[in-house]
């Protein structure tokens, strides 16, 4: 074996202790990570643009730093990547999701997680595959294609942060960038058997210009996918914190590490199945009816409840689309001002079903966006009622298993659960309800269906309380181990 295979299931934190040890060095751990990549990465489409010659620079950099022997950040030498969205690092490529009119567009800016995990010593490598501008919870698009779940590559990783789930769960790096609108942190953790975690609304800042107030409807967020919950935590101790450029950026302080070792003897934790209104295939609700009882080992109380939301969840996906969808009009605006009008020129760069949110999205009015606003506050306070009560909220993360790969780089979402339709883009997510209300939340392997793939948990935990669904998800992670499940795609053919 390899150092490239030796290293890579170890975690973040084992990789951050070892060269911190000089155990290893920062350049034979990009090095490895940059093979491992380059064998891998073809069969999966996880990664999108390779950043290596960067990579190996600051390589060196870190290694100088590391025999200086000077103060060194909690992610010095471990490799991460971030998302080709809405995320950028200075000379690097973003096709905002594989739009091919945007093929060659280079970013001169920082998002915040890149730079945030940079001056904690983190190696970005790349960027990795997302679907057309992000609008649906699977990861395709017509310039990259889609990005092939390494549990089994006929099916996808879930979107729309899904090039950086397979990254993740095929060892190719143990820490990458999540964003999140709907559930994409969370979606693409589920079927690829990785943990997502979405924190409280202001917990990780944000510097997205022109419009620093645009992230709230629905609320977005940038948040860490790795293969622990300690690597997740150590992750935020990097990239949460006040930011000044942030109007919503919290300035308390939480000690993430510690929460993981926190008990959870004595919680009151609330299990909604569906949340009242989703149709969830049978093996999902077996493999997460069965995952919640881990907390009543913990010494926890476990009660299964009605959450009491009023709309059925075709009118709350409908909702999510028309909130989101402003977004992406004002996007193809900026892209105008910059002289390149995407929705004239390269209308065929869009999926149909993403250009139909946004010709609705265009012509929405000041009294729409209100109305809409009240439908999310009933949403917001049947959330809220239940967690009044109860300490955390858990439910399945997707109503269904990953779906098989299109072969015209549009790939969609089912039609239908258990005879119910669903819409294509997000129906089939029990994340947005998240998004809506601003709870912190996260998806954990709760286990892997009989097919051999991936099912998540989501758990809900009360506002700002990103320290309970830490130690929540770590008492879990205790009692039921997932780690054992890589050796699927660790012993796939390439």
């Amino acid at each position: 074996m390899g150092l490239s295979d030796e290293l890579a299931y170890m975690s973040a934190a084992e990789l951050a202790r070892r060269i911190r040890q000089r155990q290893l060095s920062p350049v034979e751990v990009v090095d490895a990570t940059i093979a491992r990549i380059e064998k891998r990465n073809p069969a999966i489409t996880a990664f999108v643009y390779l950043g290596f010659d960067d990579a190996r620079k600051a390589a060196l950099a870190a290694e100088r730093a590391l025999m200086a022997g000077g103060p060194l950040g909690p992610l010095h030498g471990v490799p991460a990547a971030i998302k080709d969205l809405f995320d950028f690092k200075p000379g690097w490529k973003a096709s905002f999701g594989g739009v091919r009119a945007c093929k060659d567009f280079v970013s001169n800016s920082y998002c915040a997680f890149a730079e945030h995990v940079e001056q904690a010593g983190a190696i970005l490598v790349g960027k990795t595959n997302s679907p057309t501008m992000g609008m649906r919870g699977v990861c395709d698009n017509y310039l990259f294609g889609p990005s092939r779940n390494p549990f089994n590559t006929a099916k996808n990783t879930g979107g729309s942060s899904g090039g950086s789930g397979g990254a993740v769960a095929d060892g190719l790096v143990p820490l990458a960038e999540g964003t999140d609108g709907g559930g994409s942190i969370r979606i693409p953790a589920s079927w690829c058997g990785v943990y997502g975690y979405k924190p409280s609304f202001g917990r990780v800042p944000s510097v997205s210009r022109p419009n620093a107030f645009g992230a709230t409807a629905p609320f977005l967020f940038e948040g860490p996918m790795t293969r622990t919950v300690e690597d997740a935590a150590l992750a935020l101790t990097a990239i949460a914190g006040y930011d000044s450029r942030d109007p919503y950026s919290l300035a308390d302080s939480v000690d993430f590490m510690a929460a993981t070792r926190r008990s959870i003897r004595g919680w009151k934790i609330a299990y909604s199945p569906n949340f009242d209104i989703f149709p969830v295939d049978r093996r999902v609700a077996e493999i997460v009816g069965k995952a919640v009882k881990a907390f009543e080992q913990a010494g926890a109380h476990v009660e299964e409840v009605k959450v009491g939301l009023k709309r059925s969840q075709q009118e709350l996906s409908d909702l999510w689309c028309r909130m989101i969808a402003p977004l992406n009009v004002m996007a193809f605006e900026s892209f105008k001002r910059g002289g390149l009008d995407l929705l004239k020129d390269h209308r065929d760069d869009f999926p149909p079903e993403y250009l139909h949110w946004v010709e609705i999205g265009s012509k929405l009015a000041a009294s729409d966006f209100f109305r809409d606003q009240e439908m999310r506050t009933e949403v917001y306070d049947a959330v809220q009622g239940v967690l009044d009560n109860y300490d955390l909220l858990v439910t399945p993360t997707l109503a269904c298993l990953p779906v098989d790969n299109a072969a015209d780089g549009n790939t969609l979402g089912p039609r239908e659960i258990n005879g119910e339709s669903v819409d294509r883009l997000i129906g089939w997510c029990l994340t947005y309800i998240a998004n809506f209300t601003g709870h912190p939340a996260a998806s954990i392997p709760a286990g892997l269906s009989p097919e051999k793939l991936p099912v998540g948990m989501q758990i809900i935990g009360r506002r700002y309380a990103d320290s309970d669904v830490l130690a929540a998800s770590a008492a879990f992670e205790r009692l039921r181990p997932w780690q054992d499940s890589y050796r699927i795609p660790a012993g796939r053919a390439v």
